[in-house]
């Protein structure tokens, strides 16, 4: 219990009572625990209506199912519930308003009220209240099946009690129909996305092999909850709050591979938010021998073989917390095998992986250089104790790129350059028009103004000091018209020429 101050939460129960005392709600809340009942010694307890200030409570009601459906695990069970509980409630009070009807024109003086309660049948206080609640849910639910009324005062209330039976269920069937859509949306999501697949593999006539193949590794991710896409999920939550869901999750299980243990808690923090869980079916290969090593993965759930060519001889056996590809993505120079992968590695059975590709971690090991040496001196260390590290290389770093690597980033950097260039070309484009627009301007001035003054100074022999200052004007935003259209011609031409060209070779 608590109140927010400057956004600290303060417990404290002094100022906590001070400022509650200043709410409007502390004076609702001491109006609804006024002892109206002592009244009842008075005038009896035949006058329920001494009771209603209980009902200035209602608001707390509604701040507790406000509070509760947020903090809950089971949003939709609770939001169910808490419908029944409201229709529950208002055909309690429409029966309470039916006996009191009914008590005021008089018990069982026509076949619309209450019975009278003198009859043995209908004296009882559980039996009124039974008659009455099931009057109510009858008449709220509009299926009628009782006693027409008889004076005008009871055509009036049931004519109300149809009414407010016809709001209440539209707002019922409304409410449950978007509960039950709210409670299959990620299935229904999931199921669009199928049947797109099944619907282009259809289109594209995929072997029936391929596409059983795929329907039941859709069915895999259902049946163990992992179609949730969790970036997706959690892009809403703040930088800070990310990285500590993804510490909780998986930090454990990025430390299990060789060249990450001791390093420092900056680096795993930025590794783990780059981690990327992938699914594989039986019999998928996750990689094989000579492929160019861009990802290293971890073992989350499952079991990996390292196979034969033929992909039935089976070396050896990868399980949950095993990972492999992490020397290929590091680019030490002296390693025997570069970036190239030294095994067929094949999926046994459904396999959940944790994929760093060779780009996230040079981006995260920028920042930690400290940590960028370590990770090289330790995959040197691994290579060297397989055999797999030429001693008479020279010595390389995390940081060594081939000459595709750098002919890509240089084609990035050119992109982002055009981008650029495009939205300053908008903006010289907007400039330019009205800059236009402007020596018309002065054009239709001069036409306007100064033909007169110039037919009139001609014969005198002399010129107009503000016509010939509205010409040099002209003039001058004429050339800075040619100059900058000539700049932007020039600027988008060296772009273009320094854009590599494309390799032709193999």
């Amino acid at each position: 219990m608590g109140f927010l101050e400057q956004g600290l939460l303060v417990k404290d129960l002094a100022k906590l009572r001070d400022n509650y005392i200043r709410t409007f709600q502390f004076k609702v809340d001491v109006l609804s625990i006024v002892p109206t009942d002592l009244i009842y010694i008075v005038t009896g307890i035949n006058t329920p209506q001494l009771r209603f200030n209980r009902l200035l409570r209602f608001s707390r009601m509604f701040e507790f199912f406000d509070r509760t459906e947020t903090r809950t695990n089971y949003p939709n069970t609770f939001r169910i519930c808490n419908l029944v509980l409201y229709i529950l409630v208002i055909i309690h009070w429409n029966a309470c308003i039916y006996y009191a009807i009914s008590k005021s024109l008089g018990l069982g003086s026509d076949q619309w009220v209450y019975p009278n309660t003198t009859d043995t049948e209908f004296g009882t206080l559980t039996r009124c209240y039974v008659y009455c609640f099931y009057w109510s849910t009858l008449t709220l639910t509009t299926i009628g099946e009782m006693p027409p009324p008889v004076r005008d005062e009871e055509f009036v209330f049931v004519v109300f009690d149809f009414l407010v039976g016809v709001l209440i269920f539209a707002t019922i069937v409304g409410n449950v129909g978007s509960m039950i859509s709210n409670m299959n949306a990620t299935r229904a999501e999931f199921q669009a996305k199928i049947d797109a697949i099944k619907h282009y593999m259809h289109f594209r006539k995929v072997s029936r092999n391929l596409e059983t193949r795929v329907i039941k590794w859709f069915d895999y991710l259902w049946t163990n909850q992992k179609a949730v896409d969790e970036h997706e999920v959690l892009k809403n939550l703040p930088n800070k709050l990310r990285a500590e869901i993804a510490i909780n999750v998986h930090l454990a299980t990025l430390k299990k591979v060789r060249i990450f243990q001791d390093c420092e808690a900056g680096l795993l923090v930025e590794l783990v938010l780059k981690l990327r869980p992938q699914v594989y079916s039986p019999g998928d290969y996750i990689c094989r021998k000579g492929d160019i090593g861009k990802e290293m993965y971890i073992i989350k759930e499952g079991k990996l073989g390292v196979v034969a060519d033929d992909g039935v001889t089976q070396f050896a056996l990868l399980t949950a917390g095993g990972c492999f590809g992490e020397i290929s993505i590091l680019n030490i120079r002296g390693s025997k095998m570069g970036n190239r992968r030294t095994a067929n590695i094949r999926s046994i059975g459904y396999s959940d992986l944790f994929c760093l590709s060779k780009e996230d971690l040079m981006e995260a090991v920028t920042e930690y250089p400290d940590a960028q040496k370590v990770l090289e001196e330790r995959g040197r260390e691994i290579l060297k104790k397989q055999g797999l590290l030429d001693e008479s290389a020279a010595a390389g770093g995390l940081g060594v790129m081939d000459t595709e690597e750098k002919v890509e980033h240089l084609e990035a950097s050119l992109d982002i350059l055009q981008t650029r260039f495009a939205r300053l070309l908008g903006e010289f484009t907007t400039t330019q028009r009205r800059l236009k627009q402007r020596i018309t301007a002065l054009e239709r001035q001069l036409c306007h103004t100064g033909l007169g003054l110039l037919s009139d100074n001609d014969t005198e022999g002399e010129a107009d000091p503000a016509v010939t200052q509205t010409q040099a004007d002209i003039h001058t935003l004429a050339e800075t018209h040619r100059t900058s259209t000539n700049s932007v011609v020039r600027s988008n031409s060296d772009v273009e020429a320094s854009r590599p060209e494309p390799k032709t070779g193999p």
